[in-house]
């Protein structure tokens, strides 16, 4: 089983940007749990991250017969991107949506989510411990 975790704008800058927000713990950390995660399940897992809606969308096009499964946090782009949705429902790969933040208790222009019209299940709130639900999701999803 293959995972694709995808992370969007300023997911890099993690420990730096609001740590009341999304906590203290950086970018390493978060890839270094993923990784974790993903190893003692069982799971191949590519990560990637990018600050740039482009190359997300390629991203998720190239998972095309090859990923089994995508995990997502399109960051701000969830609540802009169309482009981002459309190659979600085009490639058809299950994928879970994550928020490290409750994003529904934030400002009024994060109440949509684009690329979680594509997706199987969200998760949002449980700081990095919603990837790894996320992941341990998306592994049960596929195993049915």
């Amino acid at each position: 089983m293959t995972f694709l975790i995808i992370n969007g704008p300023n997911i890099n800058m993690l420990g730096i940007r609001e740590p009341s927000v999304y906590g203290a713990q950086n970018f390493d950390a978060l890839q270094q749990l993923i990784r974790d995660t993903c190893a003692e399940n069982g799971i191949d897992c590519e990560l990637f991250q990018s600050n740039h809606e482009g190359a997300i969308v390629d991203k998720i096009q190239e998972a095309y017969g090859k990923a089994d499964g995508i995990v997502i946090n399109p960051a701000a782009y969830t609540h802009t991107s169309i482009a981002i949705l459309d190659a979600l429902k085009a490639v058809s790969i299950p994928a879970v949506e994550v928020h490290i933040s409750d994003v529904k208790n934030r400002e009024d222009f994060r109440q949509i989510s684009y690329a979680g019209m594509a997706c199987i299940k969200t998760y949002m709130g449980l700081g990095f411990d919603g990837y790894r639900q996320a992941i341990l999701y998306l592994k049960d999803y596929l195993s049915k």
